[in-house]
């Protein structure tokens, strides 16, 4: 296993311990696992490409931690009451309905190979970005009045825009329309 696979399971690994914290009210320590889980999305990938070690695992295991952080995250914060339930469901579902479509596509078509959308890259900055606003303005008592809900409603659309593209680009493939 390499340097930036290792730090892919690191970000794995992070997951249960960051809902621990935040179920126990550590929510400044939560905040800076949250924030170092996060950085690592993008210093893996930076690491892997220009080392070139680039791998089968770590293409497979990269999306797997940024679902399991993010959909952890959400579920957690919603159920403390940090998020707002719609919000929460929002997020889930879309990821659910996606993983979902490919391994319906892949058990009754063939092997889906897809690119993460743009659309998609900026959901995940945003989804990070507003998870990390939540428990830091938790954990430092800042207030952050209106661009707490500007992120809100970025998180919200691009979610949607996103989910439903994706949901699009499956249907559109040529094999379901024969």
């Amino acid at each position: 296993m390499n340097i930036p696979n290792m730090i892919t399971l690191g970000r794995l690994i992070a997951v249960p311990v960051t809902v621990w914290l935040i179920l126990n009210d550590f929510i400044l320590a939560a905040f800076w696992l949250f924030v170092a889980a996060g950085i690592s999305d993008a210093v893996d990938g930076y690491l892997a490409k220009r080392w070139d070690e680039v791998t089968e695992i770590g293409s497979y295991l990269d999306p797997i931690a940024d679902k399991a952080l993010l959909v952890s995250i959400y579920i957690t914060l919603g159920a403390q009451g940090y998020l707002e339930n719609w919000l929460v469901i929002t997020v889930v579902f879309r990821d659910v309905m996606i993983v979902g479509a490919v391994i319906l596509f892949q058990t009754m078509v063939r092997t889906l190979e897809m690119s993460p959308l743009f659309i998609s890259k900026v959901n995940t900055v945003a989804q990070i970005t507003l998870a990390a606003m939540v428990l830091g303005a938790s954990g430092y008592n800042i207030d952050t009045g209106l661009f707490m809900e500007l992120m809100i409603g970025i998180v919200a659309v691009t979610t949607l825009i996103s989910g439903v593209s994706y949901l699009v680009m499956i249907l559109n493939l040529e094999d379901l329309k024969s």
